[in-house]
C-alpha cells in the first residue's frame, strides 16, 4: 500500500487536480494521525520552521501509514536533508529558497537514483528497513514527488527556466518570504508581490506543472483554488488547536453570563 500511496501522490501533481492539504508543525505522532482521519488529500510536514527532528518524522510516518500522503519541507534545499527523508519514507519533497535553475538540478539530483540522480543508497524504513529494497529501489525514481519552492525574487526572476528542469512536479509558492524580498514584508496583496506571484503561476501553468499557495484559512486560500492552484494548503495544526479550543472557551463564557 505504501507504493501505491508514493505513486497515487505523484500521479494526482501530474494530473493538476485539486488536492487539500493541511501543515503538521507539532512532534506529535498523535496530531497527524488525527488530521490524516479528517480526509485531507495530503499532510505538509514542516521541518524548516517547526521543531519536527527526523526522529519525529519517522514517528509521524509510521502513525499516519498508507492513510494520506505525507510531503515533508526539509529544513535546506541539501543532499544530506533529501536522502534522510525519503529514507524515512515521505511520498515526496518540498525544498525551501530553490532560485536558481542550478539548485533545482541538484534537489532532483539529490531525490533520484542512478542512473538519474546521485541519491545516497542506505537501508531505511522507505526500504523496509532492507526487506524490500529491490522493490522500493525500482519504484522510487517514478514515484518520489519532487517540488520546489517560489519564494524569492531570485526565483521568479528565472521561474521560467526552473519550471522546465526534468524532474520538478510542482512549484510551491512562499508569498510572505517573497514579499520580504522586494523590501514589502507581509504585504502580499501590493501589486509587486501580486505580479510576481502571477508570473510564477503563468510559468507553472505554461510547463503544465503543479503550482502551491499556502493560508491560514478557508478564506486565504479560495481566491487561489478557484484561480487553478491545484496544491492547497490550508491552516496548521496547532491553529486548528487554538481556533477550536478559543471557540470552545468563548461559547461556555457567554453561556455562563446568561
Amino acid at each position: 500500500m505504501y507504493y501505491l500511496l508514493m505513486k497515487n501522490f505523484r500521479q494526482q501533481l501530474k494530473s493538476g487536480k485539486p488536492l487539500i492539504g493541511t501543515m503538521v508543525t507539532l512532534p506529535t505522532a498523535a496530531t497527524a494521525e488525527i488530521l490524516a482521519d479528517i480526509g485531507f488529500d495530503w499532510l505538509f510536514l514542516d521541518a524548516e520552521h517547526s521543531s519536527l527532528s527526523y526522529n519525529d518524522i519517522q514517528c509521524i510516518l509510521q502513525a499516519v501509514g498508507d492513510k494520506v500522503s505525507c510531503v515533508v519541507r526539509l529544513s535546506s534545499a541539501e543532499e544530506v536533508p533529501i536522502k534522510k527523508v525519503l529514507d524515512l519514507g515521505a511520498v515526496g519533497i518540498i525544498a525551501p529558497q530553490v532560485n536558481t535553475v542550478e539548485q533545482a538540478k541538484d534537489v532532483v539530483r539529490f531525490s533520484r537514483y542512478s542512473p538519474d540522480g546521485t541519491r545516497g543508497v542506505g537501508l531505511g524504513r522507505a526500504h523496509g528497513y532492507g526487506m524490500q529494497f529491490e522493490d522500493y529501489m525500482k519504484k522510487a525514481n517514478d514515484n518520489v514527488a519532487v517540488i520546489v519552492q517560489a519564494e524569492h525574487i531570485q526565483a521568479v526572476e528565472c521561474i521560467e527556466s526552473i519550471v522546465k528542469v526534468k524532474g520538478i512536479d510542482g512549484i510551491m509558492l512562499g508569498p510572505y518570504d517573497l514579499s520580504a524580498s522586494l523590501g514589502k514584508m507581509g504585504k502580499i496583496r501590493d501589486e509587486e508581490v501580486t505580479n510576481a506571484m502571477d508570473r510564477v503561476f503563468k510559468a507553472c501553468k505554461s510547463s503544465k506543472l503543479s503550482i502551491g499557495y499556502f493560508g491560514v484559512s478557508t478564506t486565504a486560500v479560495e481566491p487561489y483554488l478557484k484561480k487553478g492552484y491545484n496544491l492547497i494548503l490550508a491552516g496548521v495544526d496547532t491553529l486548528h488547536l487554538g481556533n477550536a479550543a478559543k471557540d470552545l472557551f468563548n461559547e461556555l463564557k457567554a453561556i455562563s453570563k446568561d
